[in-house]
């Protein structure tokens, strides 16, 4: 069976057998669009949490202090976080290569899950930020436009 779908200008064609192992989508300009969506979409999560830890900066040290990291380095941290939320968001969406930005939020995520949600251990943030991180090795390991 085929299906297709109109969107627009464009239409999306799904074909193949019962198992619809080739699903292709044939409009190039939807494809950037969707491309782009799907960017911004795991950008969201990223880009929301960037004003919290500016404007209650001393709350989040004093958070990261409680996982056992002194003070000052828990300061740096976090301003290293900052830059790493903003500088990856911005090249994860409108970078011509969204591996830098993948490589910037990876830089971000995976510690903070590790020293943030491992131990205790937060089941549902665990398994987000792991999906986050699939996405985002994804993205960094495809190939250039």
């Amino acid at each position: 069976a085929i299906i297709c779908l109109t969107l627009g200008s464009g239409f999306f064609i799904f074909g193949g057998n019962q198992k619809m192992k080739n699903i292709t989508l044939k409009n190039k300009g939807i494809k950037t669009f969707l491309d782009f969506l799907a960017r911004v979409a795991i950008s969201a999560i990223f880009i929301s949490a960037i004003p919290g830890k500016i404007a209650g900066f001393g709350r989040t040290v004093e958070y990261i202090s409680s996982k056992g990291i002194p003070d000052p380095i828990a300061s740096i941290l976090l301003v290293g976080a900052i830059i790493c939320l903003t500088l990856g968001s911005g090249f994860f969406i409108f970078g011509g290569n969204q591996r830098i930005g993948s490589a910037f939020l990876l830089l971000f995520l995976i510690p903070t899950t590790l020293i943030f949600h491992v131990f205790p251990f937060h089941q549902r943030a665990v398994f987000m930020n792991l999906g986050l991180i699939g996405g985002l090795l994804i993205s960094a390991l495809r190939e250039p436009k």
